[in-house]
């Protein structure tokens, strides 16, 4: 049996919404980063237990949210002791834009990820980019990295599309299949 966690900052609920389908496709436990960029009590430790770990923040002005860059900042006594040495990650972004920069800040995460040593977790599925796609396909933003989610910054959390949704879903359990695999 392998633990997926998945760790993130939500500004508005956009990013929450996906962070719970990514959970949901891992079978994996939701943990929080606060509006202050801490995690609650025990964060680091369920970090340290899992076999996998996929970031999860919004783009703003073309990177993470600030709070995710502070627990990545703060990730440095982990990193110092290698204690993600060979974890499975991913990670995904949602921004209001179709394009948003979302790139930029995927580059930031695989980076994080790779500093601790860890294996990267690409998102494995063909880019729906025919006439015909729409928003109700998956990956129909096109994205290889990890998950891209566009949330129009007048939608509510329950007009996130649900093409996104099914993406989040499937890429998270890619990442608890592929971590599982690895740890057999």
């Amino acid at each position: 049996m392998t633990k997926t966690v998945v760790v993130y900052h939500s500004g508005y609920g956009h990013t929450k919404r996906v962070a719970e389908a990514v959970a949901e496709g891992a079978a994996g436990e939701l943990l929080v980063i606060d509006a202050e960029g801490n995690l609650p009590d025990g964060g680091w430790e369920k970090l340290a237990a899992a076999d996998a770990i996929i970031f999860g923040t919004p783009t703003y002005m073309g990177g993470p949210s600030w709070q995710f860059k502070k627990f990545a900042d703060a990730s440095s006594k982990p990193w110092y002791g290698r204690a993600w040495q060979d974890k499975v990650f991913g990670g995904f972004t949602n921004s209001a834009s179709p394009v948003g920069d979302k790139g930029a800040t995927m580059i930031q995460l695989q980076t994080l990820a790779s500093q601790h040593g860890g294996l990267w977790v690409s998102l494995g599925l063909l880019p729906a980019n025919s006439k015909a796609a729409t928003h109700a396909d998956v990956n129909h933003l096109g994205g290889s990295v990890g998950l891209l989610v566009r949330s129009p910054s007048d939608a509510s959390v329950d007009e996130i599309p649900s093409g996104d949704l099914d993406t989040a879903k499937r890429y998270g359990q890619r990442v608890a299949d592929i971590a599982r695999r690895l740890k057999a």
